[in-house]
């Protein structure tokens, strides 16, 4: 953890863990750059039991030094600057949090409810780096992230596959009708999706949309030359035309497919 951050952090998560109603606070990975990085955010997450201080409340605790405070009533989510640095506190009941995991176990048949969310969730309850603890209870829900059985992963790696290959349609189709703007739209939508697809394929909840280009290269389990097609779709260069990107994105649908 950079200085800065653990400055923030020794002065934020002492806060958090005053109130009752707060059961552990865990540090993203925005967070692990330095601050002079451009993906640099400090954000926490808060997972409570019962209810926590009012906005106006919350804002007075978190010091005199803040500015541009808002907060989104509907997400419990607070932004403020301290200095030039970015914070986000996101505040999560646990019996949101249980609501979401009981689709790996009690309600695996229902998995089709959250496969438009997908699994970042799953991925950010996994990876964040625990700051505060009180009775042991994120150790519980980790270990239930731990192995979601076949079933879990054929089923959002079907539906993952269907929004590949619709988005893959649909990159034809701006083609065809010379549409730049659906063409844009769709072949992020493709590849985003074929990411996707491949995380399942190796039973890793997705990470934040800043991480997928690393971590999907970096994945056991890949087509034969995924991470050269996936850097030359990505290319913006003259020579590579809408025709050639499309014709490329059909062979790396192809290879995901038959995995």
């Amino acid at each position: 953890m950079k200085y800065k951050t653990k400055v923030l952090v020794d002065r934020l998560v002492p806060v958090l863990s005053r109130w009752p109603g707060v059961e552990c606070v865990t540090l993203n990975e925005a967070a692990l750059p330095d601050t002079l990085d451009p993906y640099f955010a400090l954000i926490l997450d808060v997972f409570y039991a019962e209810a926590i201080p009012a906005p106006e409340d919350r804002r007075n605790q978190y010091g005199d030094d803040i500015a541009a405070f808002e907060t989104v009533h509907r997400e419990k989510k607070d932004r403020f600057l301290v200095g030039d640095l970015p914070v986000r506190i996101e505040y999560k009941s646990l019996g949101q949090i249980e609501e979401l995991v009981s689709f790996l176990d009690v309600k695996r048949k229902s998995i089709w409810l959250i496969k438009d969310s997908g699994t970042y969730g799953f991925y950010r309850l996994a990876q964040g780096e625990v700051l505060f603890n009180r009775s042991g209870w994120i150790n519980t829900i980790r270990n239930r992230l731990l192995a979601p059985e076949d079933e879990f992963w054929f089923r959002l790696r079907e539906a993952n596959q269907s929004k590949m290959e619709h988005f893959l349609s649909d990159l034809g189709a701006a083609l065809m009708q010379e549409d730049d703007f659906y063409y844009l739209i769709s072949s992020a939508s493709f590849i985003k999706y074929a990411c996707l697809t491949l995380f399942c394929l190796n039973r890793r909840f997705e990470p934040s949309h800043r991480a997928y280009y690393r971590q999907v290269r970096e994945l056991p389990e890949l087509p034969e030359s995924f991470p050269a097609r996936l850097e030359i779709f990505l290319s913006g260069g003259p020579e590579i035309t809408m025709e050639r990107k499309y014709a490329l994105a059909q062979i790396i649908a192809r290879s995901i497919v038959v995995m």
